[in-house]
C-alpha cells in the first residue's frame, strides 16, 4: 500500500474529520459505529503516515496541530471536489434519481418543507431527501464546503460577504413580532416601549439575534435585558411563560402556534422585516433533481402558501 493510499483512504478521511468535529474519541468512535482503541489506532496509523501530530491534548481537552489544520483544510478541499465531481456527473442523469442534502437553520420550524419532502418522496420515491438543522455558522461552512444543496435561511445576512458564487430564492416574507403578558388594545409597540421587562432570547451569534440588536442600535435605544437565551422558538414561549419575561417572535410562528401561545403579540414601529429564503450555490439549479425539487415545492405553494400550509400543521 503507498503512502497515498494509507492517507486518502475514504475510511480514514471519514475517521479523521469525526474526530475533528467532535473533538472528542470517545464520541467520535460511536458515531462512527467502532471502538475508541480502533479509532486511536486509524488516527496514529494517518499521523505516521503524513510524518506529523495531528492532534494534542492540554488536560482532558483534544486540540489540532498546525499539521493537523492543514490536513482538515485538504480534506474539506477532497470532499468539495469529490461532490462538485459527483454534481458533474449527474446533472445529465434524470430528475427521478440522485440524492438531495438540505440544511436548514435550526431556529426556524421545520414543519412545512418536512411535509413537503414526504409529499415529494410521494412523487419521486428514488430521490432519497435529506434535512439537517444546522447553526447559522453550520449552514455556512456546509455551503462553502459544498457538503448540501440547498440551504433554508433568513436573509439578509451581513455576514455572507461573497455573494457571487451563489442565488437565493424567496420562500416568505417575515417580520419579528413583540410577545409580552399584558392585555391591551394597542396595536404595535416602539423599541423603547419594549424594554419595560427583561427578554428571553436567542443566543448571541443567532440570525434574530443580531437582526434584533441592529433594529434597535438603529433607533438609539438600549438592547433588551436578557434574563436567559434558547435557540428554538419553542423553548423562548416555554421560558417566557414560566418566567413572565417578554420575547420576540416570527410573526409566522406565532400565527401557526397562536392557539397554544398564551402571550399577547405586537408589531414593532418601525417593523422589523426579513425573508425565508433558498440560498444555494448557482451551478446547483442546473442539476435535474434539484430543480425539479425547486419546482414542485413552488407550485406546492402556489396551491396553498407557506403561511397557510405552517397554520394547518398546528
Amino acid at each position: 500500500m503507498t503512502k497515498q493510499d494509507q492517507i486518502f483512504s475514504s475510511k480514514t478521511l471519514s475517521y479523521f474529520l469525526q474526530l475533528t468535529e467532535t473533538m472528542n474519541y470517545t464520541q467520535a468512535a460511536q458515531l462512527l459505529g467502532i471502538t475508541q482503541p480502533a479509532l486511536t489506532q486509524q488516527i496514529k496509523k494517518l499521523e505516521h503516515a503524513v510524518g506529523a501530530q495531528l492532534f494534542y491534548s492540554v488536560g482532558k481537552k483534544l486540540h489540532l496541530s498546525e499539521a493537523g489544520k492543514t490536513m482538515l483544510v485538504t480534506v474539506k478541499q477532497i470532499y468539495s471536489l469529490l461532490n462538485e465531481a459527483t454534481d458533474a456527473i449527474q446533472q445529465d442523469s434524470s430528475a427521478d434519481r440522485g440524492k438531495i442534502t438540505i440544511g436548514m437553520l435550526s431556529s426556524i420550524d421545520s414543519s412545512v418543507i418536512g411535509n413537503f419532502i414526504s409529499h415529494y418522496y410521494n412523487l419521486h420515491p428514488n430521490v432519497e431527501v435529506s434535512l439537517y438543522m444546522f447553526s447559522r455558522k453550520e449552514i455556512w461552512d456546509s455551503l462553502e464546503n459544498n457538503q448540501i444543496d440547498l440551504a433554508i435561511m433568513y436573509l439578509p445576512d451581513e455576514n455572507i460577504k461573497n455573494w457571487h458564487p451563489y442565488a437565493s430564492k424567496k420562500i416568505n416574507d417575515e417580520s419579528l413580532l413583540f410577545l409580552h403578558h399584558a392585555h391591551t388594545n394597542r396595536t404595535s409597540i416602539t423599541f423603547k416601549e419594549a424594554l419595560a421587562n427583561p427578554w428571553v432570547t436567542y443566543p448571541k451569534g443567532y440570525y434574530l439575534e443580531q437582526l434584533i440588536e441592529e433594529a434597535f442600535r438603529n433607533q438609539m435605544v438600549d438592547l433588551p435585558k436578557s434574563a436567559a437565551s434558547f435557540s428554538t422558538p419553542f423553548q423562548l414561549i416555554r421560558f417566557a411563560k414560566q418566567s413572565n419575561v417578554d420575547t420576540a417572535l416570527p410573526a409566522s410562528f406565532y400565527c401557526s402556534h397562536r392557539d397554544s401561545i398564551d402571550l399577547e403579540a405586537l408589531p414593532f414601529t418601525p417593523a422589523i422585516n426579513f425573508e425565508l429564503s433558498f440560498v444555494y450555490r448557482k451551478d446547483k439549479i442546473t442539476i435535474p433533481r434539484i430543480s425539479s425539487f425547486m419546482q414542485a415545492f413552488d407550485k406546492y405553494l402556489t396551491v396553498k402558501d407557506y403561511n397557510t400550509r405552517l397554520y394547518e400543521e398546528f
